[in-house]
């Protein structure tokens, strides 16, 4: 079963991607949805708008931030940490 973040997440991805949300899976990377760079901005801009976050600008630099863009999985994980982070929580 997939989590409230990772179906808005996955939504907005497949927007995004022009794909169908239940095309979208977690192992699949930016490369392997056909998101160019411009989608990349597209995507993380809804991301950060539908969850009132701040994604770092070096996130397409896996070494310089916390923020893996690897794959949706990672996406996904990455939100739901700053989410936690936000309500000063820590996940279980």
């Amino acid at each position: 079963m997939r989590s409230d973040v990772q179906e808005q997440i996955i939504s907005i991805i497949a927007r995004e991607a022009v794909m169908a949300p239940a095309d979208v899976q977690p192992d699949m990377t930016l490369e392997d949805l056909g998101l160019d760079s411009l989608g990349l901005v597209e995507m993380i801009f809804a991301i950060e708008e539908a969850f009132d976050i701040s994604v770092p600008f070096n996130a397409n630099e896996p070494s310089q931030s916390d923020f893996d863009i690897s794959s949706v999985g990672a996406i996904v994980g990455a939100v739901e940490r700053m989410i936690c982070g936000q309500k000063g929580g820590a996940l279980a």
